[in-house]
């Protein structure tokens, strides 16, 4: 993933509604819920949500799939791993320590 490309995805999930939108797909799992789901789950009126997924496929972030008369919203797990991973990839390379150093440390204090 290159840096405007992460950049786009943070900026799309910075703002609180798009994230609850995402967090709530992530919840869902791979199948991802319908529209009308989501909306009644968020309390977002349709526009307002349809403009939010919007942003959130244009940063491959959400996938859209029709099935029948019901379209469905999936996050998309491959981009939110590239993004991790971007964010991740050059952890304490100007130091001594490294990603699993300092996860063992997190779940040691937990």
């Amino acid at each position: 993933m290159d840096l405007n490309t992460a950049a786009n995805a943070l900026r799309e999930l910075g703002h609180p509604t798009r994230l609850s939108v995402y967090r709530e797909l992530v919840r869902a799992g791979h199948d991802g819920l319908p529209v009308g789901v989501l909306q009644k789950r968020l309390g977002i009126p349709p526009s307002t949500l349809s403009h939010h997924i919007s942003a959130l496929m244009s940063a491959g972030l959400v996938s859209q799939e029709r099935q029948s008369r019901t379209l469905f919203c999936k996050p998309c797990y491959v981009q939110l791993e590239q993004l991790m991973a971007f964010l991740t990839e050059e952890c304490c390379a100007g130091g001594s320590c490294s990603l699993s150093t300092v996860t063992t440390h997190e779940e040691t204090s937990l």
